[in-house]
């Protein structure tokens, strides 16, 4: 190819990618969280068409941005004071090119159709990047089980489990957990499955140890998010020991990186929940973890206690944090956004850059805007992308799915070995393709590159289907 030509091949690429993200702009308009996802990972995507012209001429691309199908339902049920609650539940079946489909359920009052999209659309990339052969979906309901008795959350698991049994097998849809989805409501929403089937099988992730569960599933996407930052400082020649780390939520990913990151010699010295956030410059230890996760997993209580818990710790609530700036004014090295989508933004970025940051590895889901994103890319700090970073709870759930599969146990040795393969694994994927295609060190447009190829060839394999 001619220098010109590759010039023109490049522009008809970019422009070909644009008149996609231009059609979804104006087809789905009303749907912000998805429009989003979309552009992040389309606009990285022209150099992979300059090579492959087939992927156009099949519509790859126009056929992936669109869910094999979306599932909305009403689920009716009753609340301890005996009235009757509806809520709208939702499962978003995206791609089964790869395997069955495979991804959370939330419950939560903002989930609606755009978010859960968003999250399914993601999912395609971050699973094809694991290596297993699993596909992409996402699924919850508007309901927050924040507050309600344990009763109450059976209820609805119940409910919402009489509609989604139809759509879900372990050979078609797998779901697990996600916000608002721990391990009481997958054991309540397994429980109902089976009752309905009469039938024991691997049809939710993130299941009790007791139910045939996984040992680490609880811990994986924490200490996936942790073991990809190391990925990337051991890249660049240097580690996580004797690193300051900020860390977002307090919810199962916030903790359990937390805990990672103090087992290899970081110091953690923020935490955070929706009612602000404690800094602890003395950094969180083995005894204030364990308080941690009696808080949030047992009482199910705020993060200010924490601060009346031990000496030297401050708490900001979130009313103050356009003043202060929020956890992410606090200086590091290291931060780990664990909450949720879209929690820091351009100026949240700049703070950390002047801050000393020097990697940002994703927990959540897009907690990062793109132009935080792009303004971490501009200043050279390392950045991990949710959809490789916090790979490792679906990556566990896989591993979980094989051992109903095989009924076997494996020992919790056993899968954070495999565990730690599969994060070098994905961290050498988007490596190999952020160099491959040009952008050595941009480990965001080598995951969506990585992601969209493995899922391409596939599709490609497979037909127009």
């Amino acid at each position: 190819m001619s220098a010109t030509t590759a010039v023109l091949a490049a522009t008809d690429a970019r422009g070909y990618v644009a008149d996609v993200i231009a059609s979804l702009e104006t087809a789905h308009a009303d749907q912000p969280e998805f429009l989003q996802a979309a552009r992040e990972v389309l606009q990285t995507l022209h150099p992979v068409f300059e090579r492959h012209a087939t992927y156009r001429q099949n519509k790859i691309l126009e056929r992936l941005v669109v869910p094999d199908r979306m599932i909305i339902f009403r689920v009716a049920w009753i609340d301890d004071h005996e009235e009757v609650q509806v809520n709208t539940g939702y499962r978003v079946q995206f791609s089964s090119s790869l395997g069955p489909y495979k991804g959370g359920l939330r419950f939560h009052p903002t989930v609606n159709l755009s978010v859960l999209k968003f999250l399914g659309f993601e999912q395609i990339f971050k699973n094809a990047l694991t290596d297993q052969p699993i596909g992409a979906g996402k699924g919850g309901a508007d309901f927050d089980p924040k507050g309600k008795s344990d009763h109450a959350v059976m209820r609805f698991c119940q409910a919402f489990m009489t509609e989604l049994a139809r759509h879900i097998g372990s050979r078609t849809d797998v779901p697990a957990g996600d916000i608002g989805v721990g391990s009481r409501e997958v054991g309540y929403l397994f429980g109902y499955y089976k009752k309905l089937l009469n039938r024991w099988t691997g049809v939710l992730t993130g299941k009790s140890p007791y139910s045939g569960g996984s040992l680490l599933r609880t811990e994986a996407t924490g200490y996936g998010t942790v073991y990809f930052a190391g990925e990337m400082l051991s890249a660049s020649g240097s580690g996580l020991d004797g690193r300051t780390a900020v860390v977002s939520g307090s919810g199962n990913v916030a903790i359990y990186a937390t805990e990672k990151l103090t087992q290899l010699g970081a110091r953690v010295v923020t935490l955070s929940d929706s009612s602000g956030f404690i800094h602890d410059p003395a950094g969180l230890d083995a005894e204030k973890i364990e308080f941690v996760k009696e808080l949030k997993e047992v009482r199910r209580g705020r993060i200010s206690e924490y601060a009346e818990r031990f000496e030297g710790v401050r708490f900001v609530p979130l009313s103050e944090y356009e003043v202060t700036g929020g956890v992410w004014a606090v200086p590091c090295e290291l931060a780990l956004p664990c909450a949720t989508q879209n929690e820091l933004d351009a100026s949240a970025a700049h703070r950390l850059i002047e801050g000393g940051v020097r990697a940002v590895s994703e927990g959540a889901n897009m907690p990062c805007t793109i132009d935080a994103a792009e303004a971490f890319h501009e200043a050279g700090v390392l950045f991990g992308p949710g959809k490789a970073a916090n790979a490792g709870g679906v990556a566990v759930s896989s591993l979980e799915m094989t051992q109903n599969a095989q009924r076997e146990r494996w020992t919790r040795d056993q899968v954070d070995e495999r565990l730690r393969a599969i994060m070098h694994r994905i961290f050498e994927h988007c490596q190999d393709a952020a160099t491959e295609y040009g952008v050595p060190g941009d480990y965001a447009s080598g995951a969506n590159i990585a992601g969209f190829y493995k899922v391409a060839e596939a599709m490609e394999a497979q037909g127009v289907v």
